[in-house]
């Protein structure tokens, strides 16, 4: 079993607070996070961000294993992840996770990708949490 971690850290309440975020590896050290971080365009991360990261990454890995697998061993995948937050009541949700896969893989039609890419998405961890939908940008041949 593989455990990670982060920590967040938030002084002040409210629009007025800010934010701290940090993990386990290092990479985000105290990167600050806050409302203009989240709802307008100020320097540092937000949650929807990490999550957009997280799935893009999580999806992409497992899309290469699963080329791999399938006995492909020359290609470049790329994934943008665009997480969406939609207002819920007093709070707000993530509707959405919409990655859009390019990329190019040796010796593979459109049908198979799709199958590997719709079973890499069926598998991914961060998929499994999120309601996602894939859109191919890529070349076959």
């Amino acid at each position: 079993m593989v455990t990670r971690s982060a920590s967040a850290s938030y002084a002040g309440l409210g629009k007025d607070g800010k934010g701290k975020i940090t993990t386990q590896s290092g990479v985000l050290s105290d990167t600050q996070y806050g409302f203009n971080t989240r709802f307008e365009d100020g320097a540092g991360t937000n949650p929807e961000e990490l999550i957009a990261a997280a799935h893009a990454g999580c999806f992409t890995m497992a899309l290469a294993f699963a080329l791999a697998s399938a006995g492909h061993s020359q290609g470049n995948l790329k994934t943008d992840a665009k997480v969406t937050l939609d207002k819920d009541g007093d709070g707000f949700t993530i509707t959405r996770s919409a990655l859009t896969l390019s990329g190019h893989v040796e010796g593979i039609d459109r049908a198979e990708f799709e199958r590997i890419a719709n079973e890499a998405k069926a598998g991914c961890p961060v998929s499994k949490v999120l309601t996602c939908d894939i859109t191919l940008d890529t070349t076959f041949g």
